[in-house]
């Protein structure tokens, strides 16, 4: 983290317990960001806040920090039950979800609280067992939430902290129901401590927070669009054929030691996957087809830095904080200037510096100027010499076969394990509406196909007795039509 981003606020004068003390030693933190600088107090006081700042400014240690210190403060009841947990974080995305829970553990190593986590893709059954055992601290999605909830696998009534982390992208993904169905079932907002950090506080965000917390002091760190500062920025202007040879010879001029590229589809992601392996770059596709588990491990290899190149949809532009990220790429260009701006907000994180190159052809020139106005900025045109078009090599006939042969075999691993998910649930799910999961589209059953009658030892008789229903000129059941000679 850059010295420069720092406050000169010390952990050790907010006046945090032993065990919380030695977590933050274990996780190298000295000085406060200046998201923990003005949400930490509040929180340690017992106050409600909510938080607006962008992701990679720490507001997840400060969180963590203020929902453990109250925790100790603040004793459960004699009659709770190992089945209900005393804290909820709620998170938009499987792998922030995931984040959250791997930094718990770092902090609250020395606390004695256990902590629990639930999140949809993977390992039903080991979740499932994890919180019947029981746990102190609960982070999750919130499908994968209210689908225990629903079978009873823990209760919300000791609830004494909730944390909503990334609010904003609740109503993106369209999670807002979700939200309000958990935080409803919560003891009332003025006997717990509540905590609510997004990226933006809109409208929407405000409403939420002043619906189900208790007059929350509201915290704005530098509006999200601010990262831009921090990012060299550039564009070149190719055509669409020579994007592909512009972004490979990028790359091997650049030489960058972890990037990422984005585009907007999930086919275009893997299209660009093939090509950069086909150039001899390592590279992998992330987005939302890929299995959970492989998600998680593309996310271990790229933190590890054996996977130097990750190519994305906007599933991982929000609510991930991956560590020197030294360049991005647009090979498209974003309908939503917002989205842009948590794209380059991948690199340049916690104070650094980072590059963000965008590849405008005419499909995409038409986004330029909403995101140009959107930052506030003219961004700067480069051009490429002729030696930085590099010819590619394209997969082979036999490649692309494979590629697609892997790509069916995972949706179908994919369907395959859906269906069993839900099967475990009881019921089939959701009994009304929509099963709960991480897209608002998971889940739903297909209408069912019109069924064919079987056939009749009568020949056609069945639908010719259904037309003379309708006024038809079928034949009686047991006689002629009136056309033809009667039978043999």
């Amino acid at each position: 983290m850059s010295e420069t981003h720092l406050t000169e606020l010390s952990f050790d004068r907010l006046g945090l317990l032993e065990p919380l003390m030695r977590g933050v030693a274990d996780a190298g933190f000295k000085r406060c960001t200046p998201i923990q600088a003005r949400t930490l107090p509040i929180a340690l006081a017992g106050r409600d806040v909510a938080g607006q700042a962008q992701t990679g400014t720490g507001k997840t240690a400060a969180f963590l920090l203020g929902l453990m210190q109250y925790l100790f403060t603040h004793p459960a009841g004699a009659d709770r039950k190992a089945t209900q947990p005393r804290a909820i974080v709620l998170a938009p995305t499987r792998e922030l979800a995931v984040q959250i829970h791997a930094d718990a553990l770092i902090l609250g190593k020395y606390t004695g609280f256990t902590f629990g986590l639930a999140y949809g893709g993977t390992d039903y059954d080991k979740q499932r067992q994890d919180l019947l055992r029981g746990v102190d601290i609960l982070v999750g999605t919130p499908g994968r939430l209210i689908d225990y909830y629903k079978q009873h696998v823990y209760e919300l009534r000791a609830i004494q902290v909730a944390v909503l982390d990334e609010a904003d992208r609740m109503f993106d993904l369209g999670f807002i129901r979700d939200i309000r169905y958990v935080l409803r079932r919560l003891p009332p907002h003025d006997e717990r401590l509540n905590m609510l950090f997004s990226a933006t506080l809109g409208y929407r965000v405000l409403e939420l927070a002043y619906e189900h917390m208790n007059d929350p002091e509201l915290v704005r760190i530098e509006p999200d669009k601010v990262t831009v500062d921090r990012v060299r920025q550039s564009i070149y202007f190719p055509s669409n054929e020579e994007k592909m040879p512009l972004l490979i010879g990028l790359l091997r001029h650049m030489d960058p030691a972890r990037t990422m590229v984005f585009v907007n589809t999930k086919r275009g992601a893997e299209r660009v996957q093939y090509y950069l392996e086909a150039n001899s770059i390592h590279a992998e596709a992330i987005s939302g087809d890929v299995p959970q588990r492989k998600r998680l491990r593309l996310m271990r290899d790229f933190l590890s830095g054996e996977l130097p190149v990750l190519v994305a949809t906007d599933v991982a532009s929000r609510g991930l904080h991956i560590p020197d990220v030294s360049h991005v790429f647009n090979l498209d260009l974003p309908q939503d200037a917002e989205d842009y701006v948590h794209r380059i907000g991948r690199t340049a994180r916690a104070g650094a510096g980072g590059k963000a190159i965008s590849l405008v052809d005419e499909s995409s020139a038409l986004a330029l100027e909403a995101i140009e106005k959107f930052i506030g900025q003219k961004i700067a045109v480069e051009w490429a010499d002729d030696d930085v078009f590099m010819q590619e090599i394209k997969p082979t006939a036999e490649e692309r076969r494979r590629y697609a042969d892997e790509r069916r075999a995972r949706l179908a691993a994919r369907d395959r394990f859906g269906d069993r998910d839900r099967g475990r649930r009881g019921g089939g799910g959701r009994p009304h509406g929509r099963p709960h999961g991480e897209s608002p589209q998971a889940g739903r059953t297909p209408p069912p196909a019109p069924s064919t009658p079987p056939p009749s030892s009568e020949g056609r008789s069945g639908p010719r007795r259904r037309r003379r229903r309708r006024g038809g000129r079928g034949p009686r059941p047991d006689g002629p039509t009136q056309q033809g000679p009667p039978p043999q």
